[in-house]
C-alpha cells in the first residue's frame, strides 16, 4: 500500500512546485510592471529643482546694460548682486561659447581673473604715502629723543678722556696684560680711551680727581 501511494505523492508535489513557480513568475511580472510605471516618477523627483531655471538663464543672453562697466561697478556691488550675476554668467558658460555675446565673455573673464579683491592692483601714490608716513614717524621719534636727551644728566666723570687716560697709566704701572695688552712692549692702541674730553662734554672734574 505504501508503494502504491508514492506515485500519487510525487504527482502532488510536482503540481505544487509548478503552482509555486507560476505564482513567483506572476509576482515578478507584477513587480517589473510596477517598476516601469514608477520609473518616470523617480527620475523626475531626482532631477535638481533649479534645472529649468538654469536652462532659462543659459538660453537667454544677459543684457548689455547689466554688464556695462562691470570693471568699475563690481567692487561696489552688494554681495547678493555679485552672486546672482556670477550665477547667470556661469549658466551662460555652460552653452556653446559661440552663442555668448562679447560682453558676456569679457565680464566672465574679468570676474574670474580680473584685478579685484586679492588680485587688486596697488592704488596710485600708495608707496609715496608709505615713505612720507615713515619719514614723519622717524622725524617725530628723533625730535622726542632730542627733547628727552636735553633733560638728561651729563655723562659720569668716568666717561671722559682724562679719566680713561689715567686708567691706562694705572694699568701700565700694574703691568696689566703684558703679553699683548696695554702693558706689552710696542703697544700702540688707545687702551681704554673712547670718550671726548671733559671740557667738550661740559663735565667738571675736581683737581684731586
Amino acid at each position: 500500500m505504501f508503494l502504491h501511494s508514492l506515485p500519487r505523492a510525487a504527482r502532488t508535489s510536482t503540481s505544487s512546485l509548478k503552482t509555486s513557480t507560476r505564482m513567483a513568475s506572476a509576482s515578478l511580472r507584477n513587480f517589473q510592471s510596477s517598476a516601469r510605471t514608477m520609473a518616470p516618477t523617480f527620475s523626475a523627483t531626482q532631477q535638481p529643482p533649479m534645472t529649468s531655471q538654469s536652462q532659462i538663464r543659459s538660453a537667454h543672453a544677459i543684457s548689455n546694460p547689466t554688464l556695462a562697466g562691470i570693471e568699475k561697478r563690481w567692487e561696489a556691488m552688494p554681495p547678493q548682486e555679485q552672486a546672482e550675476l556670477w550665477m547667470q554668467l556661469r549658466d551662460r558658460m555652460k552653452v556653446d561659447w559661440h552663442e555668448m555675446t562679447l560682453q558676456e565673455k569679457k565680464a566672465a573673464w574679468w570676474i574670474a581673473f580680473g584685478p579685484h579683491g586679492p588680485r587688486a592692483e596697488t592704488p596710485p601714490g600708495e608707496w609715496t604715502k608709505v615713505w612720507v608716513y615713515t619719514a614723519a614717524g622717524v622725524a617725530i621719534s628723533a625730535v622726542l629723543f632730542l627733547i628727552i636727551h636735553s633733560f638728561a644728566r651729563p655723562p659720569p666723570r668716568t666717561m671722559t678722556k682724562e679719566w680713561q687716560e689715567a686708567t691706562n697709566e694705572y694699568l701700565k704701572s700694574e703691568k696689566s696684560n703684558p703679553i699683548y695688552g696695554i702693558s706689552s712692549e710696542g703697544y700702540s692702541g688707545k687702551g681704554h680711551v673712547q670718550s671726548k674730553s671733559a671740557k667738550a662734554q661740559g663735565i667738571k672734574i675736581e683737581a684731586d680727581e
